[in-house]
């Protein structure tokens, strides 16, 4: 049974194109980054989130949530960062309004869940999007 919302990835990922990658890496061999080349392959609009990048592949990258330009729309806050390093992103992000705080797998803060849960975002705590992706892509 899904904690929040894990249940819902398939609808998620049908529904919403705009995702935030908080703590994307340029490094090949990174998990983050294979995902969000995955996302970009499959039609997504990825939002690089890295303070020490200027872009990555080649879209602009910002240093943090709160300095996507404003109007930029975000559907998606894929987390790409330490379990309790997850709570003050939590916080920056429910200014963007998102649907979905999602937190890649191995990442777990029930605290974090909870905050964007009672600020009616929904929650997807411990997956791999691009996991999630595949599996309800076969199906």
């Amino acid at each position: 049974m899904a904690m929040y919302d894990e249940d819902r990835t398939k609808e998620f990922l049908t529904k919403y194109r705009n995702v935030a990658v908080v703590g994307i890496s340029d490094k090949p061999e990174r998990p983050s980054y294979d995902v969000s080349t995955y996302l970009v392959r499959n039609g997504f609009n990825v939002i690089p989130i890295n303070p020490s990048l200027e872009s990555w592949n080649g879209i602009r990258a910002y240093p943090d949530l709160s300095s996507v330009p404003s109007g930029t729309r975000i559907d998606i806050i894929d987390i790409f960062r330490k379990s309790e390093q997850v709570l003050p992103i939590v916080e920056e992000a429910l200014k963007l309004n998102p649907k979905v705080i999602w937190m890649q797998e191995g990442v777990i803060n029930f605290e974090a869940a909870e905050l964007a849960k009672k600020n009616n975002v929904n929650v997807v705590m411990d997956r791999c999007m691009k996991k999630e992706h595949v599996k309800n892509k076969n199906h």
